[in-house]
């Protein structure tokens, strides 16, 4: 980052031969150490728990690895829970919790909640302070396993954890590093919560300015309109020009200035375009998220391959920002068809039925939810550059 850090940005010729990161705080010349996991402690899990003693509805979460970092469908009594984590095994208070099957890997950081996890599906490492727990938690996010690497196992037994090899320098740069990555940490959830709430506000936007189920008006409206909303099919309103359409592999695919949009999106930057003007992509198949199905706006030059249907309003009839919007406040999995790769047909979208407000009330709706979207845009650029730079860091100031 910056010297207002301590960091020194100096790049050291010796650094690979001396075992140093290329980058790393003022005051720390000292060479790093290698050692294996199983050194420096040992892999702990929790008491085994039945699914007999487990219930829907109880006193203290049990997190299975299905909920392992979200929120629990199972609980344990009190009493076990107490008997258990007197006898056995315990994480204390900022241990990282490691994910040994499924995802392997996913962690999270014990805050000393009463709850339960499944053993050994859900493991730590217990090093008696040999290693600082912030430190340590951001190695496992760039941790290459011992034995798994290029391996189809989905599980991470002990032996591949304890076999894993470490680079560690003195505790106080250890302290260092695992705190400066915990600030940064903080600072990139700060920004998803904002986007989180965000998404929330934009949802409640959206139910408030649309009307409900067999309803002609919405419940709040901009000033100055009061008339009911007309229902009309997608074909009313719209033309559809998927016969421009042309894809392209991406082995000739050329670099350039025009977006190259597939089902979930810009797959690329190519030269030329397909279409150019005020439209709605749709997918067509290929959509990776149903309930969040891929409907987006677009203004200017664009190449749109052939999984994406292209829709433009009728001038005098639809705003192409609403009709965005309208489309995608429609549950579209019901019209789907297929099985894995699931088709919206062309000639059912055009039927779909939508409810539209005069010229003016649609532009304004249009118009206030582009901005909104541009908000949220912002957002997600601002988590993405967050996160890029926290990835460039960890590769220099770790070995």
């Amino acid at each position: 980052m910056t010297n207002d850090n301590n960091l020194n940005i100096e790049k050291n010729k010796e650094n690979v031969s001396k075992k140093v990161p290329e980058l790393r705080f003022q005051g720390f010349v000292d060479a790093w150490e290698q050692r294996k996991l199983g050194d420096l402690g040992s892999v702990a899990m929790n008491k085994r728990v039945f699914k007999e003693q487990t219930s829907e509805n109880g006193e203290v979460p049990f997190f299975k690895i299905g909920t392992f970092g979200s929120e629990p469908d199972s609980f344990i009594s009190r009493e076990l829970f107490e008997e258990y984590k007197l006898k056995y095994p315990y994480p204390e208070i900022g241990d990282i919790l490691i994910s040994a099957s499924g995802s392997i890997g996913r962690t999270v950081v014990y805050q000393g909640k009463d709850e339960y996890f499944q053993d050994s599906n859900i493991v730590w490492l217990k090093h008696n302070n040999h290693l600082d727990n912030k430190f340590l938690k951001q190695f496992y996010s760039i941790v290459k396993w011992q034995g798994l690497e290029g391996s189809t196992i989905k599980r991470l037994y002990n032996k591949n954890i304890l076999d894993t090899n470490i680079s560690i320098p003195s505790p106080e740069e250890q302290q260092k590093i695992g705190q400066y990555f915990k600030k940064l940490d903080e600072t990139i959830t700060l920004h998803q919560r904002k986007l989180d709430k965000l998404k929330r506000l934009k949802q409640g936007y959206l139910q408030q300015l649309f009307p409900k189920n067999d309803e002609k008006v919405p419940r709040v409206r901009f000033t100055n309109f009061d008339k009911e909303w007309k229902l009309h099919t997608l074909g009313d309103v719209a033309e559809r020009f998927d016969n421009l359409r042309v894809p392209i592999t991406a082995s000739d695919r050329i670099s350039g200035a025009t977006p190259y949009y597939g089902a979930n999106g810009i797959q690329d930057y190519v030269e030329g375009h397909t279409h150019d003007g005020e439209f709605v992509l749709v997918a067509e198949d290929g959509a990776n998220d149903f309930k969040n199905y891929p409907v987006q706006y677009v203004n200017g030059k664009v190449w749109v391959n052939n999984h994406t249907h292209v829709l433009q309003g009728r001038h005098e009839l639809v705003d192409n920002k609403f009709l965005m919007i309208a489309i995608k406040n429609v549950n579209i999995e019901p019209f789907l068809v297929g099985g894995g790769r699931a088709k919206l047909n062309a000639n059912i979208m055009m039927k779909l039925e939508l409810l539209f407000p005069n010229m003016k009330e649609q532009q304004e709706i249009g118009t206030f939810f582009k901005q909104f979207d541009s908000i949220i845009s912002f957002e997600y650029s601002k988590i993405d550059k967050l996160n890029s730079v926290k990835q460039a860091l960890l590769q220099k100031m770790f070995i």
